[in-house]
């Protein structure tokens, strides 16, 4: 019975709590509900907002691209406007030109009216004034003919006559003045021609002095070395000032120019460049730049070797490097340092002699000509300029002066002046010691040189072709084309003016523009 009970108790227990937990269960999917609810509208609060949002940004930038479209409208507008202004403006310009041109051509029309009319008054005016004179000349002629007692014919035959007789007086006065002006022009041809004749033949006496041959192992190199179109020879010409002659003599090149540096300077040069075998413009001006460098201290080394040979000490390094350079020059064709060694060492032994100061002598004697070393200052005499060196320098001013007198520009003040003096004229006299005129030929070279080079923007000078053709490097950027075809007309008038010369003298004024980059 008790069971029955308990089984009833929970039957009822169960369905209690199945009755609870369907009304829990109930309550709880109408809160989720309700709260699904409240999330949706949540949702659906936030899409309007966001949608209004979005509206009012698209509608600000609607407005924005609005606005901005219309300023470009306005500018391109604007700029149209602004040319059709201009053009309108130009227009107007030129009809104004148009006006003023043709008010210019109608006064020009009525004063060649005016000017037409007074010409024809004038010729009415003349035309009278000749048939007056021709009225007047009948009756004059005719007054003469009474007075004369002869026709006009007869005046006519008579007048012909005198007249003949005085043109052929004039002519034979003319005819002799042709004559002796012939002679003197026959007297200058046969002066040209004997010069010229003279020039000729002086290359005998020049050669040796003027030009080098450079040997090369067989003729291929000859084309190597002149290059295509010929810039190879034109780069090294420039560079060194010296004339390249590449003819059929056989595996020989000819270097001729008279300055014996700039002809040692393109021997090295060539020689380095066919051994290295690379030859075009830019390995040219390297090689050639690095042999003058190379020659510079060759004429150091032989300075520094001349005095140590002569026991001369404390010799300033300037006066060393241009005893040097003696070495490179000629006095009348006599190799300038062997003149000077020789002139020292005379010096020596006649100072020794006569009991003088024999070292003083030797110094003396081997810095008397260092006057000619030097291309600057050519008006001065070569004693002088030796004479400032030496002072410049800090010589004695016994040595200064025995090298200011020796060939006696100034007065001499000390024992060792006549004694250089007189070694001097020893050295330079003994048979085939010099030769004038190859020391003349190289002194006006030079003037040539130094003539064009006096102009402002010319940056180097060339004589070449024994003096016939002058090259003038020039400045680009100081000189144009223009300039440069009057630069060379200028030099040739100054040429012909200044200087005494024969033949005649080409002159040509180079102007190179170069570009450099580097590619890094």
């Amino acid at each position: 019975m008790e069971i029955i009970i308990y089984l009833i108790i929970a039957v009822i227990a169960f369905a209690l709590g199945i009755i609870t937990g369907r009304y829990l269960l109930r309550q709880l999917l109408k809160q989720q509900e309700v709260a699904a609810q409240n999330k949706v509208k949540k949702i659906l609060r936030e899409a309007e907002n966001n949608a209004e949002i979005l509206k009012k940004n698209k509608l600000l930038e609607a407005k924005e691209k609005f606005l901005q479209l219309k300023a470009e409208h306005e500018q391109e507008v604007n700029q149209k406007n602004g040319v059709i202004a201009q053009k309108e403006n130009t227009l107007k310009q030129k009809e104004q030109s148009l006006n003023q041109k043709l008010e210019n051509q109608n006064r020009k029309e009525q004063e060649l009216e005016n000017q037409r009319k007074a010409f024809e008054k004038q010729t009415e005016l003349l035309k009278a004034k000749q048939e007056e004179v021709e009225a007047i000349k009948l009756q004059h002629v005719s007054q003469l003919e009474a007075i004369a007692g002869l026709s006009a014919a007869e005046a006519k035959v008579q007048l012909e006559n005198n007249l003949k007789e005085e043109a052929r007086t004039r002519a034979m006065a003319s005819i002799k003045d042709i004559v002796d002006d012939a002679r003197l022009t026959a007297a200058k041809e046969a002066k040209k021609v004997v010069i010229q004749t003279i020039q000729r033949t002086a290359t005998e006496s020049a050669i040796e002095n003027t030009v080098s041959i450079f040997n090369i192992e067989n003729d291929e190199i000859k084309g190597r070395i002149i290059g295509r179109e010929g810039r190879n020879i034109r780069a090294l010409e420039a560079a060194t000032g010296i004339e390249i002659i590449v003819d059929d003599t056989p595996e020989a090149i000819i270097l001729s120019g008279f300055d014996p540096v700039r002809r040692e300077i393109a021997r090295l040069a060539l020689h380095r460049l066919v051994t290295d075998g690379r030859i075009h413009p830019a390995r040219i001006e390297e090689v050639v730049a690095k042999t003058q460098k190379q020659i510079e201290e060759e004429i150091v080394e032989i300075g520094e070797r001349t005095v140590i040979d002569l026991g001369i000490h404390g010799l300033h390094p300037e006066l060393i490097r241009m005893v040097g350079r003696m070495r490179y020059r000629s006095s009348y064709g006599q190799n300038l340092l062997q003149h000077s060694r020789e002139v020292a060492n005379f010096c020596a032994t006649m100072a020794s002699e006569l009991g003088l100061n024999a070292k003083m002598a030797k110094r003396a004697g081997l810095l008397h000509d260092i006057g000619k070393v030097p291309d600057d200052n050519p008006e001065l005499p070569h004693a002088i300029l030796g004479m400032q060196l030496a002072e410049k320098y800090k010589e004695h001013p016994e040595i200064c002066n025995a090298i200011g007198a020796h060939h006696d520009e100034i007065e001499m003040t000390s024992m060792i002046s006549p004694i250089v003096q007189a070694c001097d004229a020893i050295s330079g006299a003994r048979p085939g010691a010099r030769r004038e005129v190859v020391e003349s030929y190289i002194r006006r070279l030079k003037e040539l040189e130094s003539l064009a080079l006096s102009y402002p923007g010319v940056e180097k000078t060339f004589a070449i072709q024994a003096g016939r053709e002058l090259r003038v490097v020039v400045e680009s950027e100081k000189i144009s084309d223009a300039q440069s075809e009057i630069l060379a007309a200028d030099i040739s008038n100054r040429i012909q003016t200044e200087m005494t010369y024969p033949g005649q003298i080409k002159v040509t004024v180079i102007r190179e523009t170069r570009s450099v980059a580097y590619a890094k």
